[in-house]
């Protein structure tokens, strides 16, 4: 069993910064794929970003590829999305996900453990 709690969410401009934090309980984290996610009320959960055990491959939605960085840090148990360049349609709750078998890093059915979320707020 994996927990993990996100951090870093709040109200922010046009334009500028975020770093989200997600904290992994357990010595297992190193063997996890991870993965940040998003949600609106009224649609479907979307992918964000994604990188795998070794942090040695990572992946990004199209809209969000030259603006946000996903990294980890497998000694801290701990995964991060720095956001830069925040747009209004950005806001969204985002929620961190981890993996523990065959990996398939955009599609959130395929995670098997999730935070409870923290939200990200863009205004104008």
């Amino acid at each position: 069993q994996v927990q993990l709690v996100e951090s870093g969410g709040g109200l922010v401009q046009v334009g500028g910064s975020l770093r989200l934090s997600c904290a992994a309980s357990g010595r297992t984290f190193s063997s996890l794929a991870m993965g940040w996610f998003r949600q609106t009320p009224g649609k479907e959960r979307e992918f964000v970003a994604a990188i795998g055990w070794t942090g040695d491959l990572s992946y990004y939605e199209d809209s969000v590829k030259d603006r946000f960085t996903i990294s980890r840090n497998n000694a801290k148990n701990a995964v991060y999305l720095q956001m830069n360049s925040l747009k209004s349609e950005d806001t969204a709750i985002y929620y961190c996900a981890a993996e523990a078998g065959a990996w398939k890093a955009k599609n959130a059915d395929a995670y098997d453990f999730w935070g409870q979320g923290t939200q990200v707020t863009v205004s104008s």
